[in-house]
């Protein structure tokens, strides 16, 4: 079995940008990985490595393809069974992003704003036939979405639950039995328990 390595945060965004540009034509990568890995921050840098390489890069967040709170919410703010399963709209993502582009060469940046609990009123851009997507949020992996690749920030109950919110620790258990319920492996296994001293399997 693959050992992890040691890598530095900029080495492993170099890492993911270098697979990333070395797909063809256009891509959808997934940055999977519960909110206290900041999924999107990796993202970000990995976009930003790709558009300093000439290649067109953008960074959607899983959070702006939320269900509405009246979806969410509807059993208890608290309820880890609704935020595993109809917390986010994973088949909107599919249709809006991955499919879209693949298929009509635009995507829709985001859905549905978490914070005021209406549309997002984004509108949907065109894409470059080279156009890389990073999706970044969590428990993307499992869901039947066909990424060209998928990186998986993982980390420990005991890490996730030292970095992650009072009001938001019902999520460390939705996150465990998602990943119980999902073997699938990524392409790129991170240990991220120490963001500053990742560890990559690839």
């Amino acid at each position: 079995m693959p050992e992890f390595t040691a890598i530095t945060p900029t080495g492993l965004a170099d890492l993911i940008a270098a697979r990333a540009a070395a797909l063809p034509g256009a891509a959808v990568l997934a940055i999977d990985g519960a909110d206290a890995a900041d999924p999107v921050a990796l993202a970000g840098q990995v976009a930003d490595r790709l558009r300093t390489g000439g290649r067109p890069a953008e960074v959607i967040a899983l959070h702006d393809f939320v269900r509405p709170a009246s979806l969410r919410l509807e059993y208890d703010r608290a309820d880890e069974f609704t935020y595993r399963t109809a917390w986010f709209d994973y088949e909107a993502l599919n249709r809006e992003v991955l499919v879209a582009l693949r298929q009509h060469g635009q995507w829709l940046p985001a859905l549905w704003d978490e914070r005021t609990d209406r549309s997002a009123r984004a509108r949907i851009r065109p894409a470059a036939p080279d156009t890389v997507l990073l999706v970044a949020g969590p428990m993307l992996l499992g869901r039947a979405l066909d990424f060209d690749l998928t990186v998986s920030l993982r980390m420990s109950a005991g890490a996730l639950r030292r970095r992650t919110a009072p009001a938001d620790l019902f999520t460390v258990e939705a996150l465990g039995a998602h990943q119980d319920a999902h073997a699938a492996e990524p392409d790129i296994l991170v240990a991220w328990d120490h963001p500053d001293r990742p560890a990559v399997r690839a």
